[in-house]
């Protein structure tokens, strides 16, 4: 067992979403997918999404920083909708753009990597 299963041990799914998502820092964004593989369930990225639309920690838990694998921010963000996500994001330095009617980030440059 390596530090990062220890790490999981005794904690729901959610509670190691929640935990993943508050370490994402500021001006940076993570995929659904990326979530999910560091929380022990690499096919679990709605799963992710769920348990960010159902987050009961808001203002707490940075939700607005988790985009698809595109880039793309949730059309149906749980605080207000891709507006308010894209209004977030900018706030905190990450340029957004539209494209097709979505709001997208260039993960090349605002994707975290731990």
């Amino acid at each position: 067992m390596n530090t990062n299963d220890r790490n999981l041990e005794g904690k729901n799914f959610f509670d190691r979403v929640y935990d993943a998502v508050r370490k994402i820092p500021k001006g940076c964004v993570a995929c659904y997918g990326q979530i999910a593989r560091m929380c022990g369930n690499p096919r679990g990225a709605r799963a992710v999404g769920y348990a960010l639309h159902v987050n009961p920690y808001f203002g707490e838990i940075p939700c607005h920083r988790v985009v698809n694998r595109e880039g793309r921010l949730a059309p149906a963000f749980a605080f207000g909708g891709s507006s308010v996500q894209k209004e977030m994001l900018e706030r905190e330095g990450v340029r957004v753009y539209e494209r097709d009617g979505f709001y997208f980030v260039d993960l090349e440059k605002v994707c975290w990597r731990p």
